[in-house]
Order: C-alpha cells, then structure tokens, then sequence
C-alpha cells in the first residue's frame, strides 16, 4: 500500500491499528479513492486527543468546528471502536460523540434545527489505548466494491486483498499468470486491470462526492484522467480455472463487468490437470482451507496434489494464501517469503516460492527482465488544483484504512538465484529435468539424481544381458529384472514381455515432492530407454507403506488387460489399475509345484485371486477344481483365465464366498487332494464381520480346512508376512516343511518375497 502511494508521489508512514497516513488536498482524496487497490477507505484525520473517560470525549469533540466540515442538513452517523480503552462500551462512545457533534454544529451553524436530509458525512471514532481519533469517511462504501462482483462464490476473496497478492508477486503484463482455484475470478479480474493500469474505482462512486462543497469539477478532471490512463488489452491472457463450472459462469460475467473479459479465459478444471508450456509465469491462487466452506472433499489429499502440478511448472513463481496449518511441510520446502495476511477474519498466510530469473538478451548493455514486484499503476500525479482553505488545507491529515492487515512479515530469503535462462531456451536432452540453475525451481534436480539413473541403467543392462536367454531357452517371458539392488533406487522392475512394471516401494530421502515426483519419473524414462520399451509400455505404480487399517486400492480406470504366456498357458494381468497385476511372479515356482501333481486331483484354490493356481491344476490334469475368492471381480478374472486356457465346464466351480465361511458351510467330508492357501497379510472387507489377520487366523483356518482334505491330501500354504511364525504342534499333520527357498524363483533377490510350507494331511 505505501508503494501504492509512493508511485503517486505521496509521502506515508504507518500508523497503528493497520492505518496509513499521508498528507494531501482534495485533488488527492479523488486520485487515492480512485487508484488505491489495496485499501479500505480514504479517512479524513479530523482530531485525535487524550480520552480516558467521557467528559474528555465529549468536551474536546464539542470544542471541533464541526461546521466548517459538515453543513447544516448533514446525515452524519457515528460509528465507533475501543481497544485496550477505559472507555469500553462503544455505543456509549458513538453516543457521546453525535451529542458533541449536535452542540458543535447548533453553535457553528447558529440554529436548533438539524434535519439530516442532505448529503452523508460518516464520523468515525477510535479508541485505542485511551486515545480518540475522529474521521470523516470520503469512501462510502468500502473500496473493495469494485461494482463488478455481483455473483459471489462461497468462500469470497475480497478485491483489494486480490489485488495485493497480485501487487506483492512478481506478475507483470507480458507473463502467464494462472489462479487453479479460481472461484468467481476475483485474482485474475484484479491482475488484468493492474495490468491495463484500469483505476479501480472508476465505475464506482464515493461519499464526498454528494458533498456540496467539494469541487464537482475535481473528480471530473480525475476521472478523465484515469480513463486515459487505461491502457489497451494484455499482451498475454491470463488463466483461471476451477472445478465449479457453475461459478465459473459467473466469473465470466464479473470479468465483462470489470472491462477485461477478453483478457481472461475461464476453463473448468481441478487443480491436478493445471500445467502451461509457458514459462516464467505466476501461480497466484487462494486454495480452499475448509474454514468458511464444509469440507466436500479431502483436504490433504488435494494439498498433496499441489507439488505434483508445480514441478510441471518449474519455472514459474507460486504464491498460495491459505489457513491450512501443514502448508509448508506438505510442499516439502519452505517458502521464500511468508506474509501473515487477514482473509476476513481468517489469519491466513501467503506463502511466496520465488521462481528462477527470466533473463532476455546475452550480449553486453542489453536489457535484463529483474524479477521486481509488478506494480501495474501509473496513475496520474495530482492537479495544483486545492481544495478551499475554508473546508481544509493541504496539509489536512487523510488515513488510509488497510483491508489488508499490516502484521509483521517473516521473511525466509529475498529473490535470490543465478540462473539465466532465455525464454525459448530449451532444457538438455540428457537432462530433462533441469530447466532452471538454482534450487528455485520446484521439482530441480540435482546432479546427484543423474548419477543414480547411470547407476540405475548400469543395473538394468547387466540383469537384462544375464536373462536374456530365458524366453527362448525357458520359456519365461514374465520375470523380475530389478529389485531394489542399489539401496538409494529402492525400484522393483517386473518384465511381462514387451511390458515393463515399474513399482516404489516408500523409503526415506532427501528430496520434496515435487523433486521425488521428477526423480521417479527420469528412473521410468530411464528404464524404459534403457531396455528399449517405448513410454507406452512402461507401468508405474508407487506402493506406499501401509499403516493401520490401510489397504492398496485401485489407482487407475483404464480395465485394460493384455495377454502374456507362463509354462505354456495364458493369463489376462492389468498393468496400469492396480498395484499387484493380476499375476504374481514370485509363485511361478509354486504353481509348477501344483501343476506337477494335480493329476487326477479334486483341487481347491483359496483367497484364489486370479485364479493363476486353478489354470495350472487344470493344466496339470485336476479331474476338478474349485476357486474361491471374496471379491466378484477377482473371480470373474479367474473365470477369463481359465476359459482363456480352453478349460470349460461344471467341473471348474467358482464361488464367491469368504473363505472361513466356504469351509464352515461345507459337509464334512474328506473331499479334496490338492488344496493351496495364499491368504493376505491383512483384510477389512465390509463384507464380513471380523477383520483377517494371517498371523492370528491362518493356523485355526487350517485347522477348520483338514476334515474335508483327504489322507495323504497336500496342502501348499502361502504367507508375504515374512515374519510369520508356523505352530506345528496346532495341527494334527504328517509332513510339515517349509520350503521357502524351493519356491521363490531365482530372478527374485529378495529370498523372502514370500513363506511357503508342504503340509501333508
């Protein structure tokens, strides 16, 4: 605001209470109502006097030559505020005050008639630390009523403290400036008319205006003057965008009010989609915070989003206003600069993340773009023209009253980085990831990363050249080719032929969200390069840690299945929706194992997932087999697989069922020769009563399984709980034998990817 001011050509220091004062005529209550973006209201300063108790209050605002400034007919309403005062009650306060005015103005006028039918001069008290300011109010309504916002969204962002996020960036006419949350526009409504230098009072009017001794002819000459000042449309659009089509509509219309719609595209759209190929711009945004909106949606999810959108802007400054307490450590980084700023009542914070500097030209002597806040208003400087002695002189005392809280600012760094980049420069080639010096760009990566991707496709070279031969000389097309073998790449990468699975698994490091999002995405383009697999057929997917109760869930839609071969057979595995593919790798041993003796067997498959053991008990020569899985679609799957395999007919039953309950509702009788048991670690279906729990519930589960296993019956159970301990002394067995190392396939380092024991009834 005093640079606002100072751009006038008007003097200012900072008062309390969040008051700017300056000195000027009335030339200058014209141009400061007109021009000033981030203020109040313009205030007349008429005293200001000790008043620790009411006499005081009401004496020396009597002994004010109210008549000088108000006329006889005045409306004249009082408002009032007390702070750290004696003089507590306000409306006692306010009323104090209109009596004084009603003496002062009897006396000065010389009669006992006030009708209050003229023009409005709004008096204004403050008591703070028993100290009285009284202030004629020039403004009327408040200066943040632009006039052009008459649709307002939930959750409204005043103009003027729009205007001063916009004023305290590093935006100026000529570069991108993008607000994802854009509600009903306010942002870039404010960025366009600073950027056209529009005064943003001109459509509106003011108090002093209606005022009979105030020169007409004065805000006729500022007006004119401002709209000559306008300058012609913005060299670039400006975006917004946000995911409330509805309220975008009228954006759109707030933006045709205000004279800049053709400086706006509006487009619906959620924050995860935002990106540019624009560079050196400003994301200026107001994200939700759940304080004035109820919370429709996950609040920490969409802040996490927020690092994944800014490092597909590197390049950009972002600048976020928001309430929400876990900011900073959500980014992964703090900010470069934080200023407490008031949304309201809501003590808010805005967060500035400097983007690196534009620099245009190489050669000596020409132009450099410094990334210096965009000021936008070029005002013109006030007429000699005064106001009449009588009512005030040029040295009458006007306040600025701030919308915009003036508490201190904590400031973490100034703008400070070395790059030079032109702004069609392009990043190198062999590092993609690096579009800026400096650790001001968010998503940068170090040199450190691109010694891992070496390391990373070292690896993948000599694991790929030592298995090559295995599709044709063993047929195994489907195999692991990485596994977390360099510690600081904690990658598993999965070959389904001419597909590659790419999986994380969450470890600790050095890098923020956006960095680690670039990190993993320069070691799948690594990969993929490496092993000559073209993007498409390249699969990530991050498996997270689980904690609690939580479970991996779908990450995609796509239900796209493509087919690969294992031992001769045909399996459907989904790459890109989930997780786990459909098809687990580490069982390739294990289902060779079935396969071996399931000849002439009744099998039954449990927790059969995609039924990949049925296939190849079926395969084997099973006379019968029966999958069982809770979930439907599972076991739809399974049923393709089979059918995909030629194996049809009532002698292959499916069953959709919990597996506890399948085996209390069967007869007890010895029915099966062939049974495998790969439960999961851990399940909370809503579908049954009682939560799994394989380290509690897989032994009693066998258990209740045995009558119905024939003698001599083979039972292979399964565990990924590498810490699971097997009590031999529950179960009523002839043979029970781990046989762990047998089964996890050679491809895998990780000898303890899964348990698996040789139970024999």
């Amino acid at each position: 605001m005093r640079r606002e001011l100072e751009q006038m050509g008007i003097a200012s220091t900072i008062g309390e209470s969040g008051r700017i004062h300056f000195k000027g005529d009335a030339a200058t209550v014209c141009q400061t109502n007109l021009w000033l973006r981030t203020a109040d209201r313009i205030l007349i300063r008429v005293a200001e006097f000790p008043a620790a108790d009411f006499d005081a209050l009401f004496e020396t605002t009597k002994q004010i030559a109210w008549g000088d400034m108000l006329p006889r007919d005045a409306i004249f309403p009082v408002t009032g505020r007390s702070i750290k005062s004696t003089l507590t009650s306000v409306p006692a306060c306010q009323r104090a005050v209109k009596r004084a005015m009603v003496d002062a103005l009897r006396r000065d006028h010389q009669t006992n008639e006030l009708p209050e039918t003229g023009a409005e001069y709004k008096i204004d008290v403050a008591i703070l630390k028993d100290v009285a300011t009284l202030t004629l109010d020039t403004t009327g309504r408040s200066l943040h009523r632009r006039g052009y916002r008459t649709h307002i969204s939930k959750a409204p962002l005043k103009e003027t403290l729009a205007a001063a996020m916009v004023l305290l960036s590093y935006w100026r006419n000529g570069r991108p400036l993008l607000d994802p949350f854009c509600g009903s526009g306010t942002i870039p409504i404010e960025a366009a008319q600073i950027g056209r230098n529009m005064a943003p009072g001109l459509e509106r009017d003011f108090a002093c205006e209606t005022w009979a001794d105030f020169p007409s002819e004065m805000w006729q000459d500022a007006r004119q003057a401002a709209e000559a000042a306008t300058l012609g449309p913005l060299d670039e659009k400006l975006q917004g965008s946000d995911i409330d089509s509805r309220v975008l509509r009228a954006a759109r219309e707030n933006a045709e009010r205000a004279g800049v719609a053709s400086d706006i595209h509006f487009q619906a759209a959620p924050m995860e989609s935002v990106t540019s190929k624009r560079r050196f711009g400003c994301l200026i945004t107001n994200p939700p915070y759940g304080q004035r909106v109820g919370r429709d949606y996950d609040l920490e999810f969409l802040y996490q989003t927020i690092p994944n959108v800014l490092r597909k802007l590197p390049t950009w400054s972002h600048y976020f206003l928001t309430a929400f307490p876990a900011f900073e450590h959500t980014m992964g980084r703090q900010a470069d600069r934080r200023r407490k700023l008031y949304n309201g009542r809501i003590e808010c914070t805005y967060f500035q993340y400097h983007g690196p500097k534009p620099v245009i030209g190489k050669g000596p002597g020409q132009k450099t773009h410094e990334a210096e806040p965009a000021t936008g208003t070029r005002s013109p400087q006030p007429d000699t023209n005064i106001w009449p002695a009588s009512q005030t002189t040029s040295d009458t005392a006007v306040e600025q009253n701030s919308s915009v809280d003036e508490a201190p600012t904590t400031e973490r760094s100034s703008h400070d980085t070395t790059s030079e980049l032109k702004p069609d420069d392009s990043p190198p080639a062999s590092k993609p990831y690096i579009h800026a010096a400096g650790d001001a760009a968010f998503g940068h990566l170090s040199d450190k990363a691109y010694v891992q991707a070496e390391l990373f496709a070292t690896r993948l070279k000599k694991r790929a050249k030592h298995l090559r031969r295995w599709p044709t000389k063993r047929g195994i097309t489907c195999f692991r080719l990485y596994e977390r073998d360099v510690p600081e790449i904690p990658l598993i990468v999965d070959r389904y032929e001419d597909q590659l699975h790419i999986t994380e698994y969450e470890r600790p490091h050095d890098r923020d969200p956006a960095q680690h999002a670039n990190w993993l995405d320069l070691m799948v383009q690594t990969a993929g390069a490496t092993l000559d697999i073209p993007p498409s057929h390249v699969h990530f997917k991050s498996r997270l840690r689980q904690r609690g109760k939580t479970q991996y869930q779908k990450v995609a839609q796509t239900n796209q299945r493509i087919e690969v071969h294992e031992g001769g057979l045909k399996f459907l595995v989904n790459l890109q929706d989930y997780v786990d593919t459909g098809l687990f790798l580490d069982h390739r041993v294990t289902r060779q194992m079935v396969k071996d003796i399931a000849g002439g067997t009744n099998f039954l498959n449990l927790f059969a997932y995609t039924g990949s053991f049925s296939v190849y008990a079926a395969a084997g020569g099973a006379q019968q087999t029966t999958t069982v899985d809770l979930s439907k679609s599972y076991l739809d799957w399974a049923w393709e697989n089979m059918r995909l395999n030629g194996f049809k007919g009532n002698q292959h039953r499916f069953v959709a069922n919990d597996v506890a309950q399948f085996i209390r509702e069967q007869p007890q009788v010895e029915t099966y020769d062939l049974v495998v048991l790969d439960p999961p670690t851990f399940s909370n279906s809503k579908r049954t009563e009682n939560d799994w729990n394989v380290q509690k519930d897989a032994i009693p589960l066998i258990g209740e399984l045995l009558p119905l296993i024939k003698r001599g019956g083979v039972i292979y159970f399964s565990t990924n709980f590498r810490r699971f301990k097997f009590d031999e002394t529950a179960l009523p067995l002839t043979e029970i034998r781990e046989i762990s190392k047998q089964t996890v396939p050679e491809d895998y380092r990780n000898r303890r990817i899964h348990r698996c024991w040789r139970l024999v009834k």
